[in-house]
Formats: structure tokens, C-alpha cells, sequence
């Protein structure tokens, strides 16, 4: 028989070997298989069940509620926009109640902003911290807001680190105003070369942006 052939027939055996053992194991096994099986088969149905019969119900129910609340903010009604009334479910109860829908986390972040509104910058900070926005355009200015609810109750170095990082989710409108605020947030702390910097990145990187048109007022306060 040739060397090839041979090899050929040797891996032939170990295939067969292999199954055989795959075989043995399963048999010996076999209930205890079935039971791993039946309980994965079980949590997929129980976590569909969760998302179809209670989830979705509840991101129904949710939104139907914020969308309402929603219209009372959008009227500068903050203190019921935040707590509610007879018409309306306020935004603390939406958080509270729908948790884990995106409405209620949602509900959040305009709880934090009704509380900014209010001049109540502790429980503002509270609701901002429990947004989950990820990367988007709201979580930029959630972000700024709290840097703003720092800077008011005299948190100076928090409000720079919040507005330092707005200011790192780049865009063209929200970066340059943050930066901005951290400049200001600087120059209070008496640190005129860390303002002068941001300002001048303000200059470099947005001279076309609203802050940027009359940054150089800023940049010669310092350097005078």
C-alpha cells in the first residue's frame, strides 16, 4: 500500500474513531443533554415572551405617555412636565415607572433638564447621570448640562471635566460651544494658559462657528 493511501485510511480511523467516541459520550449522557437542551430551549421562549407580551406593550405605553409630557415641556411648563398633573404622567413617574424602555430613559433626561429649569441643580445632575444616551446628539448636551448644573453650584473643575467632554463628541455646533464654556470655567480658576489654548483651538478648528466669530476678544483678554 503507498504512503499516501495509507495516510489516507489512517484519517479514515480517526474520523471514525472520533465519532464513535461522540457517540458513546452522547448516549451516556443522553438525559443529561436533553435537560441542557430543554433549558436553553426554555430561556429563548421565556425572553421572547418577555419582549413580545411585556416589553413591547410597555415601549407602547411609554411613548403614548412621554409624547403627552413631552408637549407640556415643549410649553415651558417644566415643574409639570416633571411631576405631572390630572392630563399627564410627569417625567420622574415615566423614569420611574417604565425603567427599561427608551422612553423611560428618555424620561430621564428631561426630568434632569425640568430640574436645570427649576434652579434644583443636585437632583438635575441625579437624572442627567441616569440618562443612557451612548453616542447621539442628546447625550452631548446632557453632558454639557451637567457640566452648566456644576458650574452653578461652584464645582468649577467637574463642570470643566463635563464640558470637556461634550466637547469631545466632534461636531461642528455643540464642540465649539462647549470648549467654549470650559474656557470661561478656566479663566474663574485663574488658569489663563488652559483657556488660552481652548480658545485657540476654537480659532483654529471652528473660526466659522458662532463662538469662533468672536473668539479673538477672548484670546486678547488673556494675552493683554
Amino acid at each position: 500500500m503507498s504512503k499516501k493511501k495509507q495516510n489516507k485510511q489512517d484519517s479514515f480511523e480517526k474520523v471514525e474513531t472520533t465519532l464513535s467516541s461522540a457517540e458513546m459520550f452522547i448516549e451516556k449522557n443522553k438525559k443529561t443533554i436533553l435537560y441542557v437542551l430543554g433549558g436553553i430551549i426554555l430561556v429563548v421562549l421565556l425572553i421572547l415572551a418577555f419582549r413580545n407580551f411585556y416589553l413591547k406593550p410597555r415601549e407602547t405605553d411609554a411613548a403614548n405617555e412621554i409624547y403627552k409630557t413631552q408637549l407640556v415641556f415643549a410649553r415651558d411648563s417644566f415643574r409639570i412636565a416633571l411631576e405631572g398633573n390630572a392630563q399627564v404622567v410627569g417625567f420622574k413617574d415615566i423614569a420611574s415607572e417604565y425603567s427599561i424602555t427608551k422612553s423611560g430613559n428618555l424620561a430621564n433626561a428631561y426630568a434632569g433638564i425640568c430640574y436645570y429649569k427649576l434652579g434644583d441643580y443636585n437632583n438635575a445632575i441625579k437624572y442627567l447621570n441616569q440618562f443612557d444616551g451612548k453616542d447621539n446628539t442628546l447625550f452631548t448636551t446632557v453632558l454639557g448640562l451637567i457640566g452648566d448644573c456644576y458650574a452653578n453650584t461652584g464645582e468649577t473643575d467637574k463642570a470643566i471635566s463635563y464640558f470637556e467632554k461634550a466637547a469631545s463628541k466632534t461636531d461642528d455646533v455643540t464642540t465649539p460651544l462647549f470648549l467654549k464654556k470650559a474656557g470661561i470655567a478656566y479663566e474663574s480658576l485663574q488658569k489663563f494658559d488652559k483657556a488660552l489654548a481652548v480658545y485657540k483651538q476654537i480659532k483654529q478648528d471652528y473660526p466659522s462657528s458662532i463662538e469662533g466669530q468672536d473668539i479673538d476678544k477672548f484670546i486678547a483678554r488673556i494675552e493683554q
